[in-house]
């Protein structure tokens, strides 16, 4: 039986990942913040699938938590098969809005840890010649848009960029890439969603699916959906001074209140 490592486990797109696996047989180890939360949903996962359910509770805009995460994925005789660093969130507020704690945060959990969570999976499941890692990001990553486009921009660089270099090592890396998906992400930031149009949200457990049969294909970036694949298309071609107005004034439209 095989593991997987979930971040931001608890809700939204890493609790569909859990669910996704755990119906598919593998072991989890459930990672956020929240230990009442991921008891609970260790329970229900355990008792639903048959399968082992490990909880810890990490911040990872911190360095513990960080270092807690490290520690069990470099657990050579408990070795994790799947990453899903899924854990993020974003801020309310345009640039120089936003305090500054609250950026470097972010870049904490966007930036190190997924660079650092990724690094100690992956030397593990080089040696063993198999493992997959799919690092959340965003279709932000693609438009001049904030502090939050520019992490998952990283997150999109570098996670293409390692893929490339453990090709044929067995080892898979994709970047994931969500447009808006109905989870806990906007409430928290204290963001508004009534003006967002329907046919712009996406289903979790639907982007889920999606995104393991990109995994298994082994692409290195997915962009799980039709719609968002044909707008980032044209986000290629659109010149990138009328680019950062657009999606300046969009995210005004659909953005924090």
């Amino acid at each position: 039986m095989t593991t997987a490592l979930i971040t931001g486990a608890t809700a939204g797109i890493g609790a569909a990942f859990a669910r996704r696996l755990a119906g598919d047989g593998h072991s989890v180890v459930l990672v956020a913040r929240d230990e009442k939360r991921l008891r609970e949903q260790a329970t229900e996962l355990h008792d639903r699938h048959g399968i082992e359910a490990e909880v810890l509770s990490a911040d990872l805009a911190t360095e513990e938590g960080i270092a807690a995460v490290e520690a069990r994925l470099t657990d050579a005789k408990h070795p994790v098969d799947l990453l899903v660093n899924n854990a993020g969130f974003g801020n309310k507020g345009e640039y120089l809005e936003v305090p500054m704690a609250d950026e470097l945060a972010m870049l904490k959990v966007h930036c190190e840890a997924v660079l650092r969570l990724t690094t100690a999976a992956v030397r593990g499941m080089r040696e063993r010649r198999r493992g997959a890692v799919v690092n959340v990001a965003s279709v932000a990553a693609f438009v001049p848009r904030g502090t939050y486009g520019a992490s998952k921009a990283w997150v999109v660089q570098f996670t293409q960029g390692a893929a490339r270099d453990l090709a044929g090592s067995g080892v898979r890396l994709m970047a994931l890439c969500p447009g808006f998906v109905r989870t806990e992400f906007h409430q928290r930031a204290g963001m508004g969603t009534d003006n967002i149009p329907g046919w712009m949200w996406l289903d979790a457990d639907k982007l889920v699916d999606a995104a393991m049969k990109d995994l298994t294909r082994g692409k290195s970036l997915s962009i799980p959906d039709p719609r968002y694949k044909a707008m980032m298309g044209a986000v290629k071609l659109a010149p990138r001074g009328l680019l950062g107005g657009l999606t300046s004034r969009t995210g005004r439209k659909y953005g924090p209140k």
